[in-house]
């Protein structure tokens, strides 16, 4: 993401399409923001100059608004941010607490905001213009996130953090926290007396929990088996906690942006885990041919946007996506009862991939060494 002073950065725009924002656009007006503070928007970060105020002519709908501030040491600390969805012209005013080094999510009083709003042309020379040129890219990242949707899966507090709060639980003596059949290690024992920290109330993602039981009550082994195997049971439940099936690429899309652009770990593992489980599907690939359409769309757009980088499990060096990308396209190729313009569709996709990333998806009956069936010797 390009960073730089952002009420210095020249804009280019047309000017029809200048003067409609100018008048429908909206405006965030941010108050006592220290100089060299990393602010964001969207898809583009800049580094706060002295007369810094806000960003204008911001398109209607939803954006992500982010920031590191620096601390009294001078240490940069964890970007922090939170989602709004603009209404057209709207002004809407907050104020930087040096205190807690962060855009404070209090109201203001109303005669402040009245006055600000009142006098908003006199403070356009202090506000940055939005970087419309990233505007259609981050249209398509937030296509699924409706306002319903974003309510349920913010943080009670509002604000999305990088790092996530954690508070000690109230002291448990160890004879009650810990009961071991045999003498504890060292390593127990120092254990033992460290806090057990929990996540601060009201700090975490609300994200869509994952259903307790992966086979319906009463299965059989043999069923059993066949949903750990095909995991579309556990998507179907999955689905029922959403109001319409495309609600969970919302969820996709929400993690993907909280990680992309707010740094935020916690999604990450989300939306690695949306994708592994909607890629392991052989069942839904044939009965929700929509939605594998439209999940095929946002995973483009997400590797396009992602560093290859972090696609990778450091520890087993292992690709996730390319992994599970193998699996559903293995699925597609091979199940006569997947729709034909889905299965075009996902071959395409395949040879954008091999093109871009040189993944080979040759052979996709053959097993990756992690799938491979273990052979045991009687």
């Amino acid at each position: 993401m390009a960073v730089a002073n952002i009420t210095e950065e020249t804009i280019e725009m047309d000017q029809e399409l200048a003067k409609k924002l100018f008048v429908e656009g909206a405006c965030f007006v941010v108050l006592d923001v220290p100089l060299g503070t990393e602010f964001g928007i969207d898809l583009k970060s800049w580094e706060t100059a002295e007369r810094f105020k806000g960003v204008k002519m911001i398109p209607p709908g939803l954006h992500f608004i982010y920031y590191s501030g620096t601390n009294r040491h001078g240490d940069v600390t964890p970007r922090a941010g939170f989602m709004h969805i603009f209404k057209r012209s709207e002004i809407l005013v907050r104020r930087w607490d040096s205190e807690k080094e962060e855009i404070s999510d209090k109201e203001l009083p109303e005669e402040t905001v009245s006055r600000i709003q009142s006098d908003i042309r006199n403070l356009d020379p202090c506000l940055g213009v939005y970087p419309y040129d990233m505007y259609g890219r981050w249209l398509k990242l937030n296509s699924y996130i409706s306002q319903e949707l974003l309510s349920r899966l913010v943080p009670l507090s509002g604000q999305i953090r990088s790092a996530l709060e954690y508070t000690a639980s109230p002291s448990t003596p160890v004879t009650e926290r810990k009961r071991r059949s045999r003498p504890s290690t060292a390593e127990e024992r120092e254990d033992d007396l460290l806090p057990q920290l929990s996540a601060t109330p009201g700090t975490e993602l609300r994200l869509t929990p994952y259903p307790s039981q992966s086979y319906p009550d009463g299965a059989s082994p043999q069923e059993i088996t066949r949903h750990s195997l095909d995991p579309t049971y556990t998507l179907d439940s999955l689905l029922t906690s959403y109001t319409k099936p495309s609600d969970l690429l919302g969820e996709l899309q929400f993690c993907f942006i909280c990680f992309l652009t707010g740094h935020c770990l916690e999604a990450l593992d989300q939306w690695k885990r949306l994708v592994r489980l909607l890629c392991s599907c052989q069942a839904a690939v044939c009965r929700r041919p929509q939605l594998y359409s439209q999940f095929l769309d946002v995973l483009e757009l997400h590797l396009s946007e992602i560093p290859e980088d972090f696609l990778v499990d450091i520890v087993a060096s292992v690709n996730l996506v390319y992994v599970s990308l193998r699996e559903l396209f293995r699925t597609m190729q091979t199940d006569s009862e997947v729709e034909g313009r889905l299965r075009s569709k996902a071959e395409r996709f395949q040879q954008r991939l091999t093109d871009k990333f040189e993944w080979d998806f040759e052979d996709l009956d053959r097993d990756e060494d992690d799938e491979a069936p273990v052979i045991v010797e009687l």
